[in-house]
């Protein structure tokens, strides 16, 4: 079945129309490369292998693959496809979003937290015994294990104690609450497994029986028509003889607004001219009589300093 590789991001929570608060999983997808097509007559069966994540390190036969298909090296993972989900990716470099839109319910599996060693009240919900009667020491134990001499032996998958988590889970029929194309971002309802960063598969609920849109994309884009002669000739002929002369007259008031204000412009122009003139004029005058006071204070000191050399004489 197709799906999706992501990225969980965190959770959130986003409000309907009529105030509803829902929490949601945001899972960005990652951007799938394929990197090899398995079909029915060479494998046996329908399938692709797409990339995702990146690895520093990976097999000479893996950067190989990559190497070949343009993709960076990284994880590998295989989507079992019907012969229609192989037909849609025939031509397509990379998994997208595109086919969830049509779809309400999603499926994601992940590797869940690891809580490390937990007992069985924690790690399989079991009842604690009582608390007194007689019982101090096991609170939280599990009990019997088994019978006696005969089978003489703890059956396998007895629910004990153990490691907890880190197992691969996946959590069925989560309501899609929002799918945005553009960012390549998916919003589900409900948490799903695995910490922040790890990452998730989303498949189409196998309970819920939901199909994958596999229409083709087309990307609409309107194209402006080209003016041609007919069209020309028919604005031609819209346009009634009142209407140009009314252009035309607009068209003559507006130059001759035009030329009355460049007259005006050009007749202050000499005014102040006019007026800096004066005001240099003006300030040559200031200059000059500075100088002559200037003048004046110089010789009255100097004759001051002669009279009295000639008092001292005498």
């Amino acid at each position: 079945m197709l799906g999706v590789i992501g990225t969980k991001v965190g959770m959130t929570r986003v409000f309907k129309d009529n105030g509803t608060s829902v929490p949601v999983t945001v899972i960005s997808v990652a951007h799938s490369k394929i990197v090899q097509r398995k079909t029915a007559e060479k494998d046996g069966y329908y399938a692709v292998q797409v990339n995702f994540g990146s690895k520093k390190k990976v097999s000479k036969s893996l950067e190989k693959k990559f190497k070949d298909n343009n993709a960076e090296k990284g994880y590998l993972t295989e989507f079992n496809l019907s012969e229609e989900e192989f037909n849609y990716l025939v031509d397509a470099k990379e998994i997208t979003l595109h086919p969830f839109s049509g779809t309400d319910k999603v499926d994601v599996s992940g590797v869940s937290k690891g809580k490390g060693f937990a007992g069985v009240v924690k790690r399989h919900n079991f009842k604690t015994q009582d608390a007194t009667h007689g019982n101090s020491l096991a609170h939280r134990a599990p009990g019997s294990i088994g019978q006696c001499q005969f089978p003489g032996r703890v059956f396998k998958g007895k629910k004990m104690a153990g490691h907890m988590g880190d197992r691969n889970t996946t959590v069925q029929n989560l309501e899609i609450e929002k799918i945005d194309l553009d960012e390549n971002v998916l919003l589900v309802k409900g948490a799903v497994p695995g910490s922040i960063g790890s990452f998730v598969k989303v498949t189409p609920s196998i309970k819920d029986g939901a199909k994958l849109s596999l229409e083709p994309i087309v990307d609409e884009v309107a194209d402006p028509a080209p003016e041609t002669e007919e069209s020309v000739e028919n604005i031609a002929e819209t346009t009634t003889p009142e209407e140009s002369n009314e252009n035309q007259n607009t068209e003559a008031d507006k130059a001759s607004d035009v030329s009355d204000a460049s007259t005006e412009v050009a007749e202050e122009e000499p005014k102040e001219v006019q007026a800096t003139e004066k005001a240099a004029k003006e300030e040559t005058k200031e200059v000059k009589a500075t100088e002559e006071a200037v003048k004046e204070e110089t010789n009255t000191a100097e004759e001051k300093v002669e009279a009295k050399k000639e008092d001292k004489k005498e």
